[in-house]
Order: C-alpha cells, then sequence, then structure tokens
C-alpha cells in the first residue's frame, strides 16, 4: 500500500509546478507578441495600405482619401495595425504553447479527437477573414459611398477619418472570422455530449433566426454585408450537421464492434479451459 501512495506521489506534479509552467508559456506567449508586434511596426505603412485597397477600389479612380483630425491619430492607427497584425501572425505559435500546457492532463483519446478543432481553428478564422477583405468589404464600402450626392444645395462627400476606417475594417474580419468558427464551436459541444445531433436539427428554424440577428448586430447596416455573413454561416451550420452524423455513424460501428467482441470473449476462454 505504502508503495501504491509513493508512485502516486511522484507522478503528480505539484500545483506550484503547474503555475510556473503556465507562467513560463504565458511569457513565451507574450514575448512572440511582442516580437511579431516589433516586425509589423516596422511594416506598418505597407499592412496599412493592404487594408486601404477595399476602401480605394470602391473609390472612383484618382478621388477618394483617408484624413485625420488629431495630430497623434495616424500614429496610434500604426500601433493599432501593427498589433492586429501582430496577433494574427503569433496567434498559431500561442495556440500551440497552450495546447502544450493542456495537452498533457488529456488522454490519448481526448487528444485525438480535440486536435482537428486545433488546425481547423486558424483555417476556418482566416476564411472568414478573407470573405470580408475580398468580397464584402468592396461591397459594402461602394454601397455607403452611393449616399455621396448633394442635398439642399450642398455636397455630401465621404471623408473617413483613418481610426474610423480602421477600426471598421478590424470589425469586418474579426466579425467574419470569429463567425466562421461556429463548426468548431458546435463541433466540440458535440464531441463533449452536450449537445446532439437530433437537438440541433430540431432547433434548426430558431438556430436561423439566431443567425440572421448575429449577422445584423455584427456587421454594418447594410444588408448586403448581413446576407454575405449570414449565408456562409447557415451553409457552415448544415455542414457541421453532416460531420456529426458521420462521427456518430462511426462512434456506432466502433460501440458495436468493441460489443461484439466483448460478446466472442467469453466463449473463447471457456473453449480454451
Amino acid at each position: 500500500m505504502a508503495f501504491e501512495v509513493k508512485d502516486i506521489d511522484e507522478t503528480q506534479a505539484p500545483l506550484l509546478d503547474h503555475l510556473i509552467e503556465l507562467r513560463m508559456r504565458l511569457v513565451r506567449c507574450v514575448a512572440a507578441l511582442v516580437v511579431a508586434f516589433l516586425g509589423c511596426l516596422y511594416f506598418a505603412d505597407r499592412i496599412l495600405g493592404f487594408l486601404i485597397q477595399p476602401l480605394k477600389g470602391a473609390f472612383a479612380d484618382g478621388e477618394g482619401q483617408l484624413i485625420f483630425t488629431k495630430l497623434y491619430e495616424v500614429f496610434f492607427v500604426e500601433l493599432k495595425v501593427a498589433l492586429f497584425a501582430g496577433f494574427c501572425i503569433a496567434f498559431p505559435y500561442i495556440a500551440n504553447q497552450l495546447w502544450a500546457f493542456v495537452a498533457p492532463g488529456l488522454y490519448a483519446k481526448e487528444k485525438k479527437a480535440f486536435l482537428p478543432f486545433l488546425f481547423a481553428t486558424p483555417f476556418l478564422f482566416a476564411s472568414g477573414a478573407a470573405l470580408a477583405y475580398y468580397i464584402v468589404m468592396p461591397t459594402a464600402f461602394e454601397w455607403f459611398l452611393g449616399f455621396e450626392g448633394s442635398a439642399g444645395g450642398l455636397q455630401i462627400e465621404a471623408l473617413p477619418t483613418a481610426n474610423e476606417y480602421l477600426g471598421l475594417v478590424m470589425q469586418f474580419i474579426l466579425a467574419f472570422g470569429m463567425s466562421f468558427l461556429l463548426p468548431v464551436l458546435l463541433l466540440l459541444l458535440h464531441r463533449a455530449g452536450i449537445v446532439t445531433r437530433e437537438q440541433l436539427v430540431g432547433a434548426r428554424r430558431y438556430v436561423i433566426v439566431l443567425v440572421v440577428v448575429l449577422a445584423a448586430i455584427i456587421t454594418p447596416p447594410d444588408p448586403g454585408s448581413q446576407l454575405l455573413l449570414a449565408v456562409p454561416l447557415l451553409l457552415l451550420f448544415e455542414g457541421s450537421l453532416l460531420l456529426m452524423r458521420l462521427f456518430d455513424k462511426r462512434d456506432a460501428k466502433a460501440q458495436a464492434k468493441e460489443k461484439g467482441e466483448a460478446d466472442t470473449r467469453p466463449d473463447a476462454d471457456q473453449s480454451a479451459s
């Protein structure tokens, strides 16, 4: 009995060791973010120029400009651009550090089930961000600029500030990127046994309403961008249901196989005796 207690004491790491490891990995994450931020700060002008392209394409040739109303505004805009881009670049390393901290506490089956979601997360986020940058933002900006004209004898002209434009771009990218993580959330809840496919199928009409409301809240108030977010989210929801069906079939076959092996094992043991 003493031998068993000794084994348990040796294999269980004390809480202090976990806290030290957590601090070490958090320091690495912050260091990676700082390095990526400094690197992106050097190229902040080019990154900002890349983010400006959807607005530039929405204006007529030779027209359009970004203004700033405060002397320090563009400086802080470049800091935000560098921080935003640096986080996107450092995110895979940060996710790897978090996984390295959590993985030792998981069983081999849990690791195998969780790893696909870990790899799918940056891909889905990048897909949503690309949709926002290449399709949604140009469409939305053209719609917004369509309100230029005149009223009451005065010219109405769009003069967006650099800070406001950057905030709008980040809203688009984050909204679409995070929304595209819906399959990861649903499949994790399904694998954890919190929700079933049948429950989601029964709640499909409510999910459609929720997706439409969510698209209206997190996107600018133009119907084009709302539809361009709502339709992909509904497709991702249906795709998640399809994957759940495949997972359920695979699990049912595995359980049937294990049950069959368990049923035949006593007969084999009896014949051997």
